[in-house]
């Protein structure tokens, strides 16, 4: 390995520790705003063991950083053992920024109206909560143990987190109210579009699956002209209502893209073979070959 190397490789990790640090700083921030802003005052609820903690805290008037730090340290211990040291300590930071905000932040209500708080509370702290999810920890320790309950009882991460919330939701609905419980949920749902989108962005990726007469001409713009890598799988086409028997052998092309190119995919396909068969998937991830890491220019 020669001096250079090493030194990029070293600039490079101290700027990738420094990103990370930051968002868990700002998405702790963002969290914290969003709970003593608008949720706390309010008396509204958020998903998960934030949802159990507000939900304690205005049941007992116990100070909620007490519940913040207390649920959450099984799930650290947990995510230690399970995902990693690096993934527990960045956990442990956003978790202990957010339970010092909330003791220490001083932050008065910025508005009483309930779709705004139920909104926009739901926009912050799910802004907040995938901030640090890009940091590579969590600031609430829900995710973790849908994980770790996931491979004990054989149902999915998203069926375990909804069955968390149903309850916290049932109990808020007996104790703080029906109309309270419905705005928490506006709350909740927010809360969730918002993380996704800042985990995942407009750059989430997306595969496209092409079948088309003009195949060689379709292969040659994806890879010439827009630079991506495709795989190619052979098929058959044909079997329609009518002509079953009638089939030949095909192309599927399969490349993968971000949201922005999807349009500019669709209409060159179209205009090279305006009966080409396109479907689109979303995937959760996608890693190695020529793809280039989000955030950078493609």
């Amino acid at each position: 390995m020669t001096k250079k190397y090493q030194t990029d490789t070293i600039n490079w990790n101290t700027i990738l520790k420094f990103k990370n640090l930051l968002q868990i700083f700002v998405g702790s921030g963002l969290a914290v705003f969003a709970m003593k802003g608008f949720m706390i005052p309010n008396r509204f609820l958020d998903g998960g063991v934030t949802g159990i903690s507000l939900l304690l805290h205005e049941i007992t008037h116990i100070n909620i950083s007490i519940f913040v730090i207390v649920f959450n340290l099984p799930f650290i211990y947990l995510g230690y053992q399970k995902i990693g040291k690096t993934f527990a300590v960045q956990t442990t930071l956003a978790i202990v920024l957010l339970a010092i905000g909330l003791l220490y932040l001083n932050i008065q209500p910025v508005t009483t109206d309930k779709l705004l708080i139920a909104i926009f509370g739901g926009i912050l702290i799910g802004a907040g909560v995938g901030l640090v999810i890009r940091s590579g920890g969590v600031i609430d320790g829900a995710e973790v143990i849908a994980v770790f309950t996931k491979r004990r009882t054989g149902f999915s991460n998203s069926e375990i987190i909804m069955l968390l919330n149903a309850c916290i939701f049932s109990v808020a609905a007996i104790y703080l109210g029906l109309e309270t419980a419905m705005y928490s949920l506006i709350t909740y749902y927010a809360a969730t579009r918002a993380t996704d989108y800042i985990v995942d962005g407009i750059e989430q990726y997306t595969a496209i699956n092409i079948i088309s007469a003009q195949h060689d001409k379709v292969k040659d713009f994806i890879v010439n002209e827009l630079g991506k890598g495709i795989t190619v799988y052979k098929g058959e086409r044909g079997y329609l209502p009518g002509s079953f028997n009638i089939k030949a052998d095909c192309e599927i092309i399969v490349t993968i893209v971000t949201r922005l190119e999807i349009n500019q995919i669709q209409e060159a396909v179209l205009a090279i073979d305006p009966k080409a068969f396109i479907y689109i998937q979303s995937i959760n991830e996608a890693t190695g070959g020529i793809l280039k890491s989000k955030g950078h220019a493609k």
